[in-house]
């Protein structure tokens, strides 16, 4: 998968290469839309992350142009502005979904990743399971063991995270770009704190421990 990163801010645009990078994809990188509308109208990307507020070509310009030329990359548009009124400009654009900052990263990388499977026609499930744990997406629903668990928010953002890489260990600092902006502080021991009280949750009344740590290295959540 190659994704087109355009972004003038240094500091989001390394956040956000690193990450894509550490997911295995390839991305290009263009810090102003001039540069951005050439490298999305001569080369063939899966998806692209365009800012809004770019030196040379604002990101809407940019965009219109791509729909124009009839390049139909799935977009996702990147803003500090938040209002409806923003966003629905961004959609008529040629926009295919807007995320305001700051924002946590893991979010960016499942739209994007939603995108390329909705325009590659690959539907997004609603549920997911791992075991006898059962996450329904559009009711926030977690079922273990046919006994329903009640999350907060943040422990359900966490589970979440932990499903869709079931089998995969994830890194603290995974954890802290998926549950947290890229300016949250990675001295604190709030993961551990958040793991501790998820795990009592889902693990507390089961034989079978799905939550694992991996000493010095991060979590995983795997049935077996």
């Amino acid at each position: 998968m190659r994704i087109l990163l355009v972004e003038d801010d240094s500091k989001i645009a390394s956040f956000i290469v690193k990450g894509v990078k550490a997911a295995g994809y390839a991305i290009d990188h263009a810090p102003d839309g001039e540069e951005g509308l050439h490298l999305a109208l001569t080369e063939p990307y899966d998806a692209a992350i365009i800012d809004i507020m770019l030196p040379k070509l604002d990101g809407l310009s940019l965009i219109g142009e791509m729909r124009k030329k009839k390049v139909t990359t799935p977009v996702i548009i990147l803003s500090a502005r938040g209002s409806v009124d923003d966003r629905v400009r961004g959609l008529q654009a040629g926009g295919d979904d807007y995320l305001t900052k700051p924002f946590a990263f893991s979010e960016l990388l499942a739209r994007v990743q939603a995108l390329i499977r909705r325009a590659g026609g690959i539907s997004e499930p609603t549920r997911l399971v791992v075991g006898d744990l059962s996450i329904n997406l559009l009711s926030r629903e977690v079922m273990r063991g046919g006994k329903r668990l009640e999350l907060q928010p943040a422990e359900f953002s966490l589970l979440e995270y932990l499903v869709r890489n079931a089998g995969r260990v994830v890194s603290k600092t995974m954890i802290m770009e998926h549950v947290w902006n890229y300016n949250f502080d990675p001295q604190t021991n709030v993961v551990e704190a958040r793991i501790c009280r998820l795990r009592d949750k889902v693990d507390r009344d089961s034989v079978k421990k799905l939550i694992q740590t991996i000493r010095g290295v991060g979590y995983v959540l795997k049935d077996s």
